[in-house]
């Protein structure tokens, strides 16, 4: 699924190709994906004469900024957006195309289906689902550290699965997670109430500075993602966890080894992210 960079790789892109087009009539061609409003007539009609102003992003959704609305879209596992001519054939799998009144086209493919979109009345799409509860940005000025601290620094559960919450820190997901706490030293299963002071700083940093060297890469392209010009990310070539299980540790050359951890496949290098327990009351370090 993409993740945080993926989707403002795709969301940059966007910015550049479809700002200032106007919608003529938008054809969906697979209803499923349609969830709000349910009438996909409805749906088509709101878009008609609406001239996209900006393309933003929340956590991994897209947000399609119009005169009077806004579009929410998630990518899912295999979603994808592309510009084209309108006399270009449409390719396998395209299930929404927006027709702009230069005659180009903004269509959707998605191979598993997966994707969503919804329409809102400008700014509403804040106050509802699947907005509504999403958690702190990482890369905004408000993520500070005391702002992650004060939502997850009491909780007794493992900080990978945390992390992986999109009510408390949006937009980082499997590959990230590894690759942040790698770059912190800390074991994906140390519950977060059992960080340091300091630990919760190297965290904060690492997370802040793998999401931003991602971006900057393009995002990773792992199996399909590409961006809006179908060019892939590049990050995948700067891992230095995920997906490395039995190469050696880039810091330390100990073996990258693999776990299961929440239920999600968990990259960590033994020696470099010690699993550390919170100390008792008594001073003695709990097993």
């Amino acid at each position: 699924m993409p993740e945080l960079p993926e989707v403002e790789t795709v969301r940059r892109t966007l910015q550049q190709l479809v700002v200032g087009k106007t919608v003529e009539r938008v054809t969906v061609r697979l209803p499923r994906i349609v969830q709000h409003p349910d009438d996909i007539e409805i749906f088509a009609a709101l878009l008609v004469g609406e001239t996209i102003r900006s393309v933003e992003r929340r956590g991994k959704f897209l947000r399609f900024i119009f005169d009077h609305y806004t579009l929410v879209s998630h990518l899912r596992m295999e979603g994808r957006y592309g510009v084209y001519r309108s006399d270009e054939p449409l390719e396998p799998h395209t299930h929404v195309v927006f027709h702009f009144t230069d005659g180009s086209e903004l269509r959707y493919k998605d191979v598993r289906q997966f994707g969503t979109m919804h329409i809102f009345a400008k700014d509403q799409d804040l106050q509802e689902a699947p907005l509504r509860k999403l958690g702190l940005e990482p890369l905004d000025e408000a993520f500070t550290l005391k702002a992650m601290t004060d939502r997850l620094a009491k909780r007794t559960t493992k900080i990978k699965p945390l992390l992986l919450n999109q009510e408390y820190i949006v937009g980082i997901g499997n590959i990230y997670v590894d690759e942040s706490l790698f770059r912190a030293g800390i074991h994906p299963e140390r519950e977060a109430n059992s960080l340091s002071a300091s630990e919760w700083a190297k965290l904060h940093e690492a997370i802040v500075s793998t999401l931003r060297d991602a971006v900057a890469a393009g995002g990773s392209s792992i199996k399909s993602f590409v961006n809006g010009q179908g060019e892939i990310g590049m990050f995948q070539h700067q891992f230095n966890i995920y997906g490395r299980q039995g190469e050696p540790c880039p810091t330390c050359g100990q073996h990258i080894e693999k776990k299961v951890v929440a239920g999600r496949g968990t990259h960590y290098c033994p020696k470099c992210q010690p699993l550390k327990r919170k100390r008792s009351s008594g001073g003695k370090t709990k097993a």
